[in-house]
């Protein structure tokens, strides 16, 4: 991958250009230095975009309704797993650490996670002195916003979970750090608000196993990103085989059947990738991924073999996928 030293010119970072996500039709620009502004109304579908508590409100009421049984079975299991705090202190030491101590071992990889893609895939971006303009998606609550709006950049975040714990809400505990929060949306990853070519950067942050349709979801951030941009997958589950994944689906199921009453699966997700997977996701959408794989100590590194030694099935592994985008 190249750096991005030939991108044409467009809105600065501080703008962000709006689309409706129904139909597409363009529907103005709002200031990501603000947060407050009175809202759209589509000219052509009607549909409204408004910040309800700084939060943008732009998923497609059908939609809206169809992710509900999701969002509420989602929230649950979250809830159980101790996500969230009434502190500050826990969203300002993600992802490196979790000071309530309930998922330590999952943050630190998703700090390992992150460290790598700031060492080895922003500096094919970044240049010297100039903000980017990034795509939080799946953003949670807000953590690689932050980090990246520390680092300089002008990161949008977006997520279906909105409340004050676990999702958009809770990034209000980093305005401790920063001058102005990040813009926030409620949107799905198929149906984004944003103008064509607005993003240097569009990362699928753990979220892109939840896509019922994986070409369709990569294909619509691919058109929010500009030529010679990068669209990047990280911490989602890698298999070498097909039928591991399918195992572990099986078995998530039954432990969350027995656990919560119900085997969360109110979306038909695509729940893991392979290099199958991949490989054919980059030829439909015409980009060629590179594969970066972040050191999570030996512990982690042998647990394939472990698992074989075992009898057990294959564990999933966490990689960081990232393309280049190419328009020309």
């Amino acid at each position: 991958m190249n750096a991005l030293m030939h991108l044409s010119p467009t809105l600065g970072t501080d703008m962000l250009q709006l689309a409706c996500p129904q139909c597409q039709t363009v529907l103005g620009c709002i200031s990501t230095a603000m947060e407050q502004h009175s809202g759209y109304v589509c000219p052509n579908c009607e549909m409204h975009l408004q910040q309800r508590g700084g939060i943008w409100e732009a998923t497609v009421p059908a939609r809206a309704r169809y992710f509900e049984k999701f969002l509420r079975e989602y929230s649950t299991v979250r809830e159980a797993e101790g996500r969230g705090s009434n502190s500050s202190d826990y969203y300002l030491a993600l992802p490196y650490r979790d000071v309530t101590g309930h998922n330590q071992s999952q943050w630190r990889i998703r700090g390992r996670s992150f460290r790598t893609f700031e060492r080895d895939v922003l500096p094919f971006i970044e240049r010297k002195g100039e903000a980017l303009r990034v795509l939080d998606l799946g953003a949670g609550n807000g953590w690689l916003s932050y980090r990246l709006a520390l680092r300089g950049h002008s990161p949008v975040a977006v997520d279906l979970l909105t409340n004050n714990r676990d999702g958009l809400g809770a990034a209000s505990h980093y305005r401790e750090k920063l001058r102005t929060l990040f813009p926030r949306f409620r949107a799905e990853h198929d149906r984004l608000p944003f103008g064509d070519d607005q993003f240097e950067c569009a990362i699928f942050n753990a979220s892109f196993h939840y896509s019922e349709n994986a070409a369709d979801t990569l294909k619509e951030a691919v058109r929010c990103v500009r030529d010679g941009g990068l669209v990047v997958i990280i911490d989602t589950p890698w298999y070498s085989e097909e039928k591991s994944g399918l195992q572990m689906i099986k078995e998530r199921k039954s432990a969350f059947k027995k656990r919560f009453g119900f085997a969360s699966d109110a979306l038909r997700s695509v729940e893991f990738l392979t290099d199958e997977r991949l490989d054919s996701l980059g030829r439909e959408c015409g980009i060629a991924w590179r594969v970066i794989r972040p050191w999570y100590g030996f512990a982690w590194a042998f647990r394939p073999y472990i698992a074989a030694i075992q009898g057990k099935r294959e564990p999933s592994r966490f990689r960081i996928y990232a393309a280049q985008v190419n328009k020309a």
